[in-house]
């Protein structure tokens, strides 16, 4: 429904409706949370006719690119001046992680977790960053603020958890693991851990 609404739209109608943007950026975030990010780079091109040079969608289209494995089509999207809130540098750690160059990754990520030091996604990036250039103690300690800020969400669980058994923390993550309930997630993680340990 959202999506009729929006297409239906004149592009001269974005001017006089301002909430347009908005209905727009959800949508396509949307797209990205459904995994449909070929529905997403859609949406955007259609927006930035409407809006074009809109910092935000070029963001987004950076990582909708990296979501189809288009890492060098991600790369020649020109990024916009840093945000307040560290979202380029996020994208830039995204980008630089999709070529599994880690350290350099854990910096960027580590500029974004300082610019929004209460949203748990920039530290779990980190901590996941830190973990697979190997430096597991720092990682755990990322993925406890992120886990501390954002209890519910389960990348974060799963990260934290992943870390602890590379870590060979095994009572903690075994009791994290029996709070998360979910059988089928520790064949996950055995199998993610034994892939890093092997360089994969």
């Amino acid at each position: 429904m959202l999506a009729a609404m929006l297409m239906a739209a004149a592009p001269g109608e974005a001017e006089e409706a301002p909430d347009t943007r908005g209905l727009y950026l959800q949508l396509i975030h949307q797209a990205r949370a459904d995994g449909r990010p070929r529905a997403a780079l859609a949406y955007l091109d259609d927006f930035e006719r409407r809006y074009p040079g809109d910092a935000e969608a070029r963001l987004l289209r950076v990582n909708s690119l990296i979501d189809l494995g288009q890492i060098d089509a991600a790369e020649v999207v020109v990024l916009p001046p840093e945000t307040a809130g560290g979202g380029v540098s996020a994208v830039r750690g995204h980008l630089l992680a999709a070529r599994g160059r880690w350290d350099e990754a854990a910096a960027w990520y580590e500029r974004a977790s300082r610019a929004s030091p209460a949203d748990p996604l920039p530290r779990n990036a980190l901590g996941y960053a830190l973990l697979r250039a190997g430096r597991v103690g720092a990682a755990i300690e990322a993925l406890r603020g992120a886990s501390d800020l954002g209890p519910q969400l389960a990348v974060v669980r799963n990260n934290l958890l992943l870390a602890l058994i590379i870590g060979g923390r095994r009572d903690e993550a075994e009791a994290g693991l029996r709070r998360a309930g979910d059988g089928a997630l520790r064949q996950k993680l055995a199998a993610e851990a034994a892939r890093i340990g092997k360089g994969g």
